[in-house]
């Protein structure tokens, strides 16, 4: 891993969060070069498992006609097709791999591409393609591609999160900086970065102090003694936040030092939440400009968002309206609830427009003139109010939420168009009157039946955390972020995790 790669660091005066450098296992070792190994099995078998598949289920066991014995050629040939298609898309690159949607894309673009490899050379062989089964291989290669990567990407984070296989890291910055970038990777642990210790531009005889209760954060030197804190403590990647002392030829330098050991070297921008498919880097005379794009606010890709979600909602409604009425009904007859089944709440969807929302009735009648009486019970903090035994939830209300049901009435939202299937947390008009200038972005973009701030703990957020996702999704929204959280959405409802 030598690579340097542009990661994003906030500025901040927040106190140091307990970082436990014990836990945080090499980096070393190989890891790497067997997680893509596997990779390329997996995807060697899943490419003929999917041809095989489309072999029986179009000719079935006969395969003595000429065109038969052509398709099971094809069929033994496709798999390493898929692997070399893969290759040429830099699937295997371990720059896009771990974390981001950009390895999936890759897998999608490979099965476009593969597919327009087949009518090719159909064409210019004069080999008769069955239609059938390219239908049922291609598709089935695909979505089964990256569902394995999905697999083994979500082995990987439980692997990271109990501190094995992570990077050692080394932070170098101004404390603050420092403090801030070490309470993001201890809090995130899916990037696989273990912070071990910190350089700091002026010497510290002893470790930085946490503002709460935890290991401290070690400091192994300043800025001259990087490659020496290296050594010492065997890390293999460092972290460069921004500061003035190490830029331009200082950092050309650091860069030299730990290029010998093919140690890392990450260099952090003081850009918030954009995600690398919106920066390009430009040399200009020797200097590596960045250059951000501007979020995809318009044009065509919101177009096929809104069209895919009003067309996805109401073929969803169709489909779960038996689920629906049995739902409704047992909330009436409920002796615990009864009353309306549906919920109404005025929300406020993009630009600030207000809807009435609807969800299936969760509380008793008088929730609404309880909530006084339990506001200093609320176990988060910010705007929302949230408990995890709310005396007002009924029990049916309890166990719909426990499987997200409750929110299944939003999709007359979405066929309306106050809504999108995946969006921000729709807030209330007293949450957003409170909203500093910078969570008024939130509101560029319509609300989400589910969103990042979903497939990330739902209720265990805190109030900052959830506003920074949210943000997180309108800066870098994409129709492939789209589909991930909406992967992501089932395996949360499954889990039932942060749903109370």
């Amino acid at each position: 891993m030598n690579s340097v790669e542009v990661a994003p660091v906030v500025d901040s005066a927040a106190a140091l969060a307990p970082i436990s450098p014990a836990p945080v296992r090499s980096g070393r070792g190989g890891w790497q070069s067997r997680y893509v190994a596997t990779l390329c099995l997996v995807d060697l078998a899943v490419g003929l498992l999917s041809a095989a598949a489309a072999m029986v289920g179009r000719f079935g066991q006969e395969t003595a006609e000429p065109v038969n014995r052509g398709h099971l050629w094809l069929t033994i040939t496709l798999p390493f097709a898929w692997i070399l298609v893969l290759t040429l898309n830099r699937a295997y690159e371990t720059r896009y791999l771990f974390v981001g949607n950009d390895e999936y894309a890759r897998v999608f673009r490979s099965g476009l591409a593969l597919i327009a490899t087949l009518a090719v050379v159909s064409l210019a062989f004069d080999f008769r393609l069955a239609r059938g089964y390219v239908l049922v291989a291609m598709p089935l290669t695909t979505v089964a591609g990256v569902a394995m990567r999905y697999l083994l990407r979500q082995r990987l984070h439980r692997s990271w999160a109990r501190g094995e296989r992570l990077h050692r890291v080394i932070l170098v910055g101004h404390e603050a900086a420092v403090a801030e970038m070490a309470r993001r990777l201890r809090r995130e642990r899916y990037h696989g970065l273990g912070v071990v210790g910190a350089c700091l531009p002026y010497g510290v005889a002893d470790p930085l102090p946490p503002r709460a209760a935890g290991p401290l954060l070690p400091v192994l030197g300043t800025f001259e003694d990087v490659a020496t804190a290296v050594a010492r403590s065997g890390a293999d990647t460092v972290v460069v936040l921004s500061c003035p002392e190490m830029a331009g030829a200082a950092l050309r330098r650091l860069g030299w030092q730990l290029e010998r050991d093919e140690v890392a070297l990450i260099v952090a921008s003081s850009l918030v939440d954009v995600t690398g498919d919106r920066t390009t880097i430009r040399p200009v005379d020797g200097l590596p400009m960045l250059h951000v794009e501007h979020p995809r606010l318009k044009g065509g890709p919101r177009f096929v968002k809104a069209v895919t979600d009003r067309v996805s909602a109401l073929l969803l409604l169709v489909l779960a309206a038996p689920l629906l009425i049995a739902i409704a009904l047992l909330i009436r007859l409920s002796p615990d609830a009864g009353g309306p089944a549906i919920f109404r709440q005025e929300r406020v969807g993009r630009n600030g427009r207000l809807f009435v929302i609807y969800k299936f009735r969760t509380m008793y009648l008088d929730a609404e003139d309880r909530l006084a009486d339990l506001l200093h019970r609320n176990e988060t903090d910010g705007e929302l109010f949230k408990m995890r035994d709310d005396p007002r939830v009924t029990p049916v209300g309890r166990w719909l939420r426990r499987l997200s049901l409750d929110e299944l009435p939003q999709l007359v939202n979405v066929v309306r168009g106050d809504m999108s299937l995946v969006g921000p947390r729709p807030p209330l008009p007293r949450e957003v009157a409170n909203y500093p200038p910078d969570m008024r972005r939130r509101l560029v973009v319509k609300p989400g039946l589910t969103g990042l701030w979903q497939v990330s703990g739902r209720s265990d957020l805190s109030w900052e955390e959830s506003i920074r996702l949210d943000l997180s999704y309108v800066e870098n929204w994409s129709l492939t972020m789209d589909l991930a959280i909406l992967v992501r959405t089932l395996s949360a409802v499954i889990r039932s995790s942060g749903a109370y």
